[in-house]
């Protein structure tokens, strides 16, 4: 059974294994560096494998508390994909930013369709990428 939770509290990075390993991550962060991450987002829902306590997908918000918050990251380990997993962790977190203006996210076009059924729509984005720090270290 999958359990869905809105803290890091309690979680290791031991928990975290087996994420990042999908392009475009040549240079993943490490379990240690994943949590570092977890914990300083403003909002992060998780969803746990109750059975082997693995945490086995993960979306993340920032934003300043006010009118807007982004998306950064969502992932689903393979294993567990086609679950309907992704699709909880975005409805949850969409739930949870509901009282602001604006909730964007960056994503390749052939994800568009995805997201779109959480009434998201395409608009454009500038992005930049440091892969030399792609680690996080």
């Amino acid at each position: 059974m999958i359990v869905y939770r809105e803290s890091v509290a309690g979680i290791e990075a031991s928990q975290l294994r087996g994420f990042f390993a999908d392009p475009p991550w040549p240079n993943p962060p490490t379990p240690e560096t994943h949590l570092r991450l977890l914990r300083g987002s403003d909002h992060v829902v998780l969803a746990v494998d109750d059975e082997s306590k693995q945490v086995v997908g993960f979306v993340t918000a920032v934003g300043d508390g006010v009118l807007s918050a982004y998306l950064p990251l969502l992932e689903v380990l393979p294993a567990y994909r086609g679950r309907g997993i992704g699709g909880e962790l975005v409805r949850r977190m969409l739930d949870r930013l509901a009282d602001l203006y604006m909730v964007d996210l960056v994503c390749d076009p052939e994800l568009e369709p995805f997201y779109a059924r959480f009434g998201l729509r395409p608009a454009h984005a500038m992005v930049r990428r440091n892969y030399a720090r792609q680690s996080g270290a």
